[in-house]
């Protein structure tokens, strides 16, 4: 009984979850979809926000660096404006045309005999666009997104102008260009306000991110681009995959230059799997990107 106990125990997998981000990770940097994004939440800033045309690029660099992302920082500083006439300005008017549909990627996922869930911090109609331009709409088994991550986030705008826009203090936006004007010698913004967005790369996000999905970070794998996010999933416990490039970074269990390259750095999620088809597959994609690992 003890030597049967003993088997059963060896024969549970090392992984039962597989968490993802979405922009420039199931699809490369290269789309120029960022960019597009940038532009979007600059021209959102000045033409709905009041944003002086000459700060506003400077001033969404802060606010994305203090605060995980643009929409979070403006709402700390005091901009109270409608989420979703931001998310349809900012991602709605995107050229989704430059994605194509990726059969590598979609018989990937498809293999893996793991549960898959997305973790963005983008609105579920973003979510929705990419993966089914990609041809990945039926690969996941749930989206964790910004609908899911802020479902007390839809209050009534409190207005103070015509445009239903609440503007920030003097002090708030003081705060912003000292720091642009005057930028700390280290790599780190200091946050300013409390923003009531929850997003990546604070913990409270994976917090929630673990609870909505009943996920068990240390037998889950979490693939993302971003270099912030991926070293709080690993305080978090998760074991982390940074996509987009070959070189590894503190709290990197792997690194890849492209998603393709799954199989061949992590082998052992298809264990389960023929080896014989897992040893063909991975000859296939292997010539496509570099691993570092």
């Amino acid at each position: 009984m003890a030597c049967e106990d003993q088997c059963r125990q060896g024969l549970k997998p090392k992984y039962d979850c597989l968490l993802f981000d979405v922009d420039d990770t199931l699809y490369p940097r290269s789309s120029g979809l960022l960019e597009e994004v940038t532009e979007n939440i600059q021209e959102y800033m000045v033409q709905k926000l009041g944003v002086e045309e000459t700060e506003a690029s400077q001033i969404n660099g802060v606010l994305y660096k203090s605060y995980g992302t643009s929409m979070a920082g403006l709402k700390a500083i005091g901009y109270d404006f409608d989420n979703d006439d931001y998310h349809r300005f900012v991602h709605g008017r995107l050229p989704y045309e430059r994605l194509k549909p990726d059969n590598v990627l979609r018989s990937l996922l498809l293999s893996l005999p793991i549960r898959k869930v997305i973790f963005s911090n983008a609105d579920k109609a973003h979510v929705a666009k990419v993966l089914s331009r990609l041809g990945l709409e039926d690969c996941f088994d749930g989206v964790i997104c910004f609908e899911t991550l802020n479902p007390c986030n839809y209050e009534g705008i409190n207005s103070s102008d015509e445009n239903g826009v609440r503007r920030p203090s003097y002090t708030s936006r003081r705060q912003i260009l000292d720091i642009i004007e005057h930028p700390c010698q280290s790599d780190s913004v200091p946050v300013l306000q409390e923003t009531p967005v929850v997003c990546k790369p604070f913990e409270d996000a994976f917090e929630q991110a673990f609870k909505l999905a009943n996920i068990n970070p240390r037998k889950t794998v979490f693939f993302d681009d971003s270099v912030r996010n991926i070293k709080t999933g690993k305080l978090m416990g998760l074991h982390t995959v940074l996509v987009g490039t070959a070189s590894r970074i503190n709290g990197a269990d792997y690194a890849l230059e492209s998603i393709h390259n799954m199989k061949e750095a992590l082998s052992d999620l298809w264990e389960a799997e023929d080896k014989t088809e897992a040893r063909s597959f991975a000859g296939k994609v292997s010539m496509e990107t570099t691993v570092t690992a």
